[in-house]
């Protein structure tokens, strides 16, 4: 099944659950293993497979132990940067501080006139 927007919770967390239950055989680790190296407790990776809602910190956990972390940052991508840090990184400076310079700018003529 494919996890899309309009799946509903519960469904959606199951179909987690059963994911992270597929990659935490396809590595042979138990349950308790699992929850061992992730410092979670065995109730959690129970929960979680069951579909059951579990705290942030215990998923962040459990996916950084089965190497799923990274997996995150294509669901997550960094922001793209606003309009206006697009403006200051390309900014070049467009003007001189007054006394920067001693020597007086030349006035500016019409075609000759003076």
């Amino acid at each position: 099944m494919r996890i899309t927007n309009e799946l509903a919770d519960n469904a959606a967390l199951a179909e987690i659950g059963e994911r992270v239950a597929h990659r935490r055989v396809e590595a042979g680790l138990t349950q308790a293993k699992l929850a061992e190296e992730a410092g979670v407790s065995k109730r959690t990776v129970e929960r979680l497979e069951a579909g059951s809602s579990v705290q942030l910190t215990s998923l962040v956990r459990l996916l950084r132990t089965l190497s799923l972390l990274g997996g995150l940052e294509a669901a997550l991508p960094p922001a793209a940067p606003g309009p206006m840090e697009l403006l200051q990184r390309g900014r070049t400076r467009q003007r001189v501080k007054p006394g920067a310079s001693d020597k007086a700018p030349e006035r500016w003529h019409w075609n000759g006139d003076q």
